[in-house]
């Protein structure tokens, strides 16, 4: 987190402050459940001590003055006024527009914001910038909203100002994380439950590949219409079935023969990992990390063969993981074609898989990885 004195000192020199209020909203990271949050389907985030934080004051006007500690550069718009021409005012402006379309009248302020959530590793810095406006906005104008409705408004602030059409776990993750839990989020109910998450002696760290191939976007789209595509099939022999969370395996393979095999392995890895996710939250209730981490094997596994999203960069750096005894667990994380691997890894080993990672990578694809150790820790919060 960027420390607080940085954010008072830029809002004084910027817009003469002595007074303001602080707030913070954290990325996150998912242990399991990937791809099966646009299926009704299980997630598991937690929200990480990684944040965006903000100094905001109330100015009596129509007018939001912004300015960004980390891309040095300030934007001005009116509530009621055209959406600003940088990205990343979007966002808050678009938490603005959201909240207005809901019947609130958040008004105008001064802000400085900045944070340390790494930018392009899959870690939702997007869904940190829109909690921590949500929640400032709403304290600060009173505006009534709970953190259920401020993770839509996130949500849609995406659909409609930024143009990504993303489910709601990264929002959710960032307003209702806690230290030391994992969240089981139902993606089409939204109701959640905390897991705990405090092995000892167990770390978790994140190797960024430091590659994005551009089969991402596209291929999202196929997975999904695969998805769709096994569903309709089901659909014809079983009521009630909408999304692949209304399949099980047994319909799955009844009906096999009238699905192409792509489709048939795609479906088959979303209901395997919701199943395994279940399986994971039970893991943890009974403390069984070794379990757990098993179950993130078999993720990676099944992202890699079965749903076919995976990339040589990240099977790579998980066959490394493989082969230090002290890994427990470790797989892709995010939609896939590139991004981060995420690892629990006892401490004595810690430093081996990380240097055996950094050599070998280096070596394989003459680039060196990045290595983002997370805690689990809050969600958002004024300071």
């Amino acid at each position: 987190m960027i420390d607080s004195s940085i954010l008072k000192k830029s809002i004084k020199e910027r817009f003469g402050h002595s007074d303001c209020s602080i707030f913070s909203a954290p990325g996150r990271i998912n242990l399991i459940g990937e791809h099966t949050d646009y299926n009704g389907g299980f997630v598991l985030p937690a929200s990480i001590d990684k944040c965006i934080s903000l100094a905001i004051v109330p100015n009596d006007t129509s007018t939001v003055n912004l300015y960004s500690i980390d891309y040095d550069e300030s934007v001005s718009f009116d509530v009621d006024g055209e959406k600003p021409e940088q990205q990343w005012a979007s966002y808050v402006y678009g938490v603005i527009q959201e909240m207005k379309k809901r019947g609130a009248s958040p008004g105008g302020f001064d802000a400085v914001f900045g944070g340390d959530v790494p930018l392009g590793a899959g870690m939702s810095s997007s869904a940190a910038l829109e909690s921590v406006f949500g929640i400032a906005l709403n304290t600060l104008f009173n505006l009534g909203f709970d953190k259920r409705e401020l993770a839509k408004i996130g949500q849609m602030t995406e659909h409609n100002y930024v143009g990504v059409r993303c489910g709601i776990m990264d929002q959710f993750a960032s307003l209702f994380g806690q230290a030391g839990k994992v969240i089981k989020l139902d993606c089409r109910s939204l109701e959640y439950e905390l897991f705990p998450f405090e092995p000892k002696g167990i770390k978790l760290v994140l190797i960024d590949t430091m590659v994005k191939h551009s089969l991402a976007s596209s291929e999202y789209n196929v997975r999904r219409a695969q998805c769709e595509a096994g569903v309709a099939v089901i659909a014809k022999h079983k009521e009630g079935v909408e999304l692949l969370r209304d399949v099980t395996l047994e319909d799955l393979d009844a009906h096999k023969d009238e699905m192409d095999p792509e489709v048939y392995r795609r479906c088959h890895f979303v209901i395997s990992e919701n199943q395994r996710l279940l399986d994971g939250c039970e893991a943890l209730s009974k403390g069984d990390y070794e379990l757990f981490g098993q179950k993130m094997f078999r993720t990676h596994e099944g992202l890699s063969k079965e749903y076919g999203v995976s990339c040589e960069e990240l099977d790579f750096i998980v066959e490394i993981a493989r082969s230090v005894d002290g890994v427990l667990g470790a797989r892709m994380m995010g939609g896939g074609f590139g991004g981060c691997v995420i690892a629990m890894v006892r401490e004595e080993s810690y430093d081996e898989y990380v240097s055996k990672v950094r050599a070998a990578y280096k070596e394989r694809f003459g680039k060196d990885p990045r290595v983002i150790d997370v805690v689990i820790s809050d969600g958002a919060r004024q300071w």
